[in-house]
Order: C-alpha cells, then sequence, then structure tokens
C-alpha cells in the first residue's frame, strides 16, 4: 500500500499535471481583465473527469475522499483561485452526497449519477441578509397538491451561473403550524442555463466585482421555480436542529473554500520570495532576498501560513474516517476556513510588498491575487457572526 503522500503526488499528476496548471494561470489573467467565465479551464477540468471526483467508484467515479480533493483544490488554486472557487460548488454538492452515503443515508444518490452523465450542479443557500444561513431563509417555499414546491427569492453569490443545470436550495414553508425549511434540488437545461434563466429561474448579468471574477457567482431570482416532489431532499425546522444534510454541507462547503485560499496563499508566499531574490537593494548591494527586514517579513508569513494546511489535513481526515468530533465539528469546519483566508489576505499584502512597485500594476498577477483573497471576507459565516460560537464554547458550558 502506498503512503499518503505518494498518493496524493499521483492524483496531482493524473488531475493536475504542470502543463495543465500553467494554462489555467495564463488564462486567469485573462478571464479576470475580461471579466469572463472559465470555460476553457472547465472544459479540460472535465475532460480530465475533475468534477466527479466525489463520485464512488460504484457509479463510475474516481471515489476520492474530501482529505485528496482538499489537496487537489488547494493545488488548482495556485493557477486560478476563481476557477478553483467556482468548481467548488459543484464539488460540495457530490462530496455532500458521497458524505451522506458513507453515514447510511442513500437518499440523494441520483446526485452521483447524474454527476457522471454531465450535469453541474451549484450552491444557491446565501441571500441577502440573512445571516442564520442554513438555519433560515428569506425564500418562500409554497407546497403543492403534489408534493412539489414553487420557490420564490434571491439567491446571491451562485458559482457557476452560466453553466449549472441542478442548483442545491432552500426555502421556507410556513404553510403549517411550525414552520420548516425545505432543501432539494432545482432542475434547467443545458440551454436554459446558455440562455441565463429556466422556468421561473433568471440569472442577474450584474458581476462587475473585486475579486474571483471568472467564477460568474451571479445572483439567482427564483419567481415560482420548480422543485419537483422527488428532488425534496429534506423538510426541517428552522434555527438549530442538527440534521446529516446540513452537516454534510457545512463540513464540505467549509474546508473545501479553506482549501482554496490556502492555495492563495501558498502562492503569494512563492510570489514573494520570488520578488525578493528578484529586486536589487542599492544600499547594500544584494538581492532584497538578503536583507533581513525583508526575509523577516516573508517568514513571518509563512510560519502563519505553515498551520493552514496541517488543520485542513487533520479535519479532512477526520470526516473522511467518521471520527465524531460531535458539537466540536463547528468550531473545527468554521475556524479553518477562517483561518485560511485570512492567512490569504495577509501572505498576498506580504507579496506584495516583497514584490515592489511592479506587483501594484493591474498586469501583475499579485494584484489579482490579493484581489482574489478579499472575497474570502464574505464566506459564511463572518467572523463577527462566528464569535459567539467560540465564546460560548468556552464561557457558557460547564
Amino acid at each position: 500500500m502506498i503512503d499518503r503522500e505518494t498518493r496524493h503526488a499521483q492524483l496531482a499528476e493524473e488531475y493536475l499535471p504542470e502543463e495543465l496548471l500553467a494554462r489555467f494561470r495564463e488564462r486567469a489573467a485573462i478571464y479576470d481583465r475580461e471579466n469572463r467565465f472559465f470555460g476553457e479551464d472547465l472544459a479540460e477540468l472535465r475532460e480530465r473527469g475533475y468534477p466527479a471526483l466525489f463520485v464512488p467508484e460504484e457509479f463510475g467515479g474516481p471515489g476520492l475522499g474530501l482529505h485528496e480533493v482538499s489537496r487537489l483544490q488547494q493545488r488548482l488554486a495556485t493557477a486560478a483561485p476563481a476557477t478553483a472557487l467556482a468548481i467548488n460548488m459543484h464539488l460540495m454538492c457530490t462530496g455532500v452526497v458521497r458524505a451522506m452515503r458513507e453515514r447510511g443515508d442513500r437518499s440523494l444518490d441520483y446526485v452521483l449519477e447524474e454527476a457522471m452523465t454531465g450535469e453541474i450542479f451549484a450552491f444557491g443557500i446565501s441571500e441577502p441578509s440573512n445571516d442564520w444561513v442554513l438555519q433560515g431563509s428569506n425564500t418562500s417555499a409554497e407546497v403543492q397538491p403534489d408534493g412539489a414546491y414553487l420557490l420564490s427569492g434571491v439567491k446571491i453569490f451562485t458559482s457557476l451561473s452560466p453553466v449549472w443545470t441542478r442548483l442545491i436550495v432552500h426555502g421556507l414553508d410556513a404553510s403549517g403550524e411550525e414552520p420548516r425549511l425545505v432543501y432539494g434540488f432545482l432542475e434547467r437545461t443545458a440551454a436554459e442555463a446558455e440562455a441565463g434563466g429556466g422556468e421561473g429561474i433568471r440569472v442577474s448579468d450584474d458581476w462587475d466585482v473585486l475579486g474571483m471574477r471568472a467564477s460568474q457567482s451571479r445572483a439567482t431570482i427564483l419567481d415560482g421555480a420548480r422543485m419537483r416532489p422527488e428532488r425534496v431532499a429534506r423538510r426541517i425546522p428552522t434555527g438549530r436542529h442538527p440534521d446529516l444534510l446540513t452537516f454534510a454541507i457545512t463540513s464540505n462547503f467549509q474546508l473545501l473554500i479553506a482549501s482554496v485560499y490556502a492555495g492563495v496563499a501558498r502562492r503569494a508566499l512563492d510570489l514573494a520570495a520570488e520578488g525578493l531574490r528578484r529586486r536589487r537593494s542599492a544600499k547594500s548591494g544584494t538581492t532584497y532576498a538578503e536583507v533581513p527586514e525583508a526575509r523577516t517579513r516573508l517568514a513571518d508569513a509563512h510560519m502563519e501560513f505553515m498551520a493552514i494546511p496541517a488543520q485542513l489535513d487533520a479535519y479532512a481526515r477526520d470526516f473522511d474516517e467518521l471520527v465524531d468530533h460531535g458539537s466540536g465539528w463547528p468550531l473545527r469546519l468554521v475556524s479553518a476556513r477562517i483561518n485560511a483566508s485570512d492567512a490569504a489576505r495577509r501572505a498576498a499584502e506580504v507579496a506584495l510588498v516583497c514584490a515592489g512597485g511592479a506587483g501594484f500594476g493591474n498586469g501583475h498577477e499579485l494584484s489579482r491575487l490579493y484581489r482574489d483573497a478579499t472575497a474570502g471576507l464574505f464566506h459564511p459565516p463572518s467572523a463577527d457572526a462566528a464569535r459567539p460560537m467560540y465564546a460560548a464554547a468556552l464561557l457558557d458550558e460547564g
């Protein structure tokens, strides 16, 4: 049996060889400048079977675990952060179903079957002014006589908006004595996706943002969008009610998002080192790589970064091995994502200083990396929303 690191190296070569990453990195600058979807990247990822990473072998996929996919996503993000962030949303959906199967729930196996036929899944949970996220919804879900639901509301930051054919969403069913959250999948054809809509579905054309531009994470407006009865995954109470589906969503979302920002931080540090080697100091007569202050700045950023992949490895392995952290899981998952996004922003800032004035130009990779890193401020929950959970774990129990 091969060891883990050898296995990771083999997967990297199989799915993301260096020549592929070089093409992605070159196109990333074009996508960002033109504010264009990463269509060519997606085509190459599909050719290599990348969207099927989580699909078990019995369905025809490679059956990778979260730890292996996390490592691949870190690698992809070193070349094209927006591509990695967007494909995350498809991988998150298939990863959720894989995690549920491993814990005894096979009710969503059709997601894996459809992923193998080429359907593209996306994440439609985030809403304007909904800081409950998974525990509440501003989208209405009107139950129909046949058990279907008509959903009306706005979902924001729906990555893959030009191509998704399946969207996991939730809405509030207020028809009974107690309101309940309805989770499930909306469907549209590839032709509808290309046209920017579908029955009861309209995709906004407003996407002129600071970073992660190639993800084209536009808002999706639902106006009576039909969720078929067989596509309803859960009906659960609002508020804090443990459920396997929401646990699987939180776990895959937080750790895969963290993986992207870990990759951004890694690339920023490499560019920082390259900048110090390239620049020469007239004062010292050496490259900046020999200037103590510059070395210290880079060293501090590197030390901070080292904890990020270690945290991701530990938590992703625990998740794959079904370790029961109980109420400690949210503390682990959210901290991994917040720490990774913080490290990405700080590493990108350090790299800009190390690169000098050249990095400030919009044509420089570091300028894009710095802007991409700022997107980490907007993934739920924010640090402000998460802090009460961490304080309560120490102050309100025992």
